[in-house]
């Protein structure tokens, strides 16, 4: 009997894990040119996961931008793991959005999943990825 009690509670726990981590936006970025990181946030455990993109302009750093990111997922039980970053130049009025260059302290982001994940969310913007530039 206490086995299957567990058990559901378990499973209760995992589906407001997930759902906490369906919650977490995507995409959080600003217009104009500046840093950015692609994240990965995990849900219940390694296993359930996404990657988001934050970029904002009034971080100086890759890592005041993590920092932010990681702070309002802990707030929600969630983990997150930086995957690198780079720099966005986001142009609204062109629907445009270039992706680039790297990070000192987190490396080089997967340009190629930064333009996927940004595609969702602006399927009608032209997404440009460069490994060049800093």
């Amino acid at each position: 009997m206490y086995g299957s009690v567990i058990r559901l509670g378990f499973r209760k726990l995992c589906k407001m894990a997930d759902a906490k981590l369906a919650a977490v936006p995507s995409v959080d970025i600003e217009e104009g040119v500046f840093k950015y990181v692609l994240i990965k946030v995990y849900g219940k455990d390694e296993s359930s996961h996404k990657n988001i993109v934050r970029g904002y302009a009034d971080c100086q750093w890759h890592s005041d931008i993590y920092d932010r990111s990681s702070e309002s997922c802990k707030g929600l039980g969630l983990e997150t793991e930086c995957l690198g970053g780079g720099r966005i130049e986001h142009n609204p009025d062109l629907k445009l959005i270039k992706v680039y260059g790297y990070s000192q302290g987190f490396g080089k982001a997967d340009h190629a999943e930064t333009k996927k994940i940004l595609l969702d969310k602006f399927p009608q913007y032209d997404i440009e990825i460069s490994d060049e530039g800093y």
